[in-house]
């Protein structure tokens, strides 16, 4: 499922800007589809534009409400009398999505205790961290998500001890029963503080498996980060 919202807050309309031949959200779409991982695989979109853009060119997509607190629940309201065991969310904006870290990230819920679980990836510029429009997140020693954050976690007190910052991958996977036991929840105090929705599970008690990954991917929040994928797509090779 590839929850896809017309207007985003911080960059509206970033979705159907155009990114090399495509727009982002055909990018998101096909390389999904081309992972071969998936018996379906749908946009959910409010928007009539969204929806035309994938449909016209032989893609799936489904119309949702307009309004939805955040992409996990607009899947959830598409996938409510679907009939499916893990329910995979690749965000619209994650264009150049493959296939190494999707399989890994299904993997996961080989261990029958997984309800949710989701991607990340060390920083390799560590004053990235500091950016608030990327979301860090830290683990326990079995890599279950613990906190997630826009300010940089953990705080490095100690010069003397090497600390390393995990940024977290806006693309998760849920068994629909953890997926529809979401929308049941009022949005969290530390979701609306932060607004990251995935902190919800962690207020009602359900830690995130978080998985590792190493692909190279750009997300487009703002629109400097458009200009990034662009120069990106001139070296990028799906999987």
């Amino acid at each position: 499922m590839i929850p896809a919202r017309y207007a985003a807050t911080r960059f509206p309309y970033k979705l159907m800007q155009p990114l090399g031949e495509k727009t982002v959200i055909r990018h998101t779409y096909d390389n999904t589809k081309a992972t071969n991982l998936f018996d379906e695989v749908l946009v959910v979109t409010d928007s009539v534009e969204i929806f035309d853009e994938i449909s016209s060119h032989g893609g799936k997509a489904v119309m949702s409400k307009a309004v939805h607190e955040s992409g996990t629940d607009r899947i959830a309201e598409a996938v409510s009398n679907y009939p499916a065991d893990i329910i995979l969310n690749v965000q619209g904006d994650e264009p150049f999505i493959q296939k190494e870290p999707l399989a890994k990230l299904l993997q996961a819920f080989d261990n029958p205790d997984v309800k949710v679980a989701s991607l990340m990836k060390p920083f390799k510029e560590i004053s990235r961290a500091q950016n608030p429009n990327i979301v860090k997140v830290v683990v326990g020693l079995k890599q279950q998500s613990l906190f997630f954050s826009r300010s940089p976690i953990p705080f490095h007190r100690d010069e003397g001890i090497p600390v390393g910052y995990f940024e977290h991958i806006g693309v998760y996977a849920f068994r629909k029963n953890a997926l529809l036991q979401f929308t049941q929840w009022q949005p969290s105090p530390l979701e609306l503080k932060e607004k990251i929705e995935c902190l919800r599970y962690l207020e009602n008690g359900i830690p995130l498996q978080m998985v590792i990954t190493h692909a190279d991917m750009v997300k487009i929040d703002v629109p400097a980060d458009l200009q990034l994928a662009k120069d990106f797509l001139l070296q990028y090779k799906p999987d």
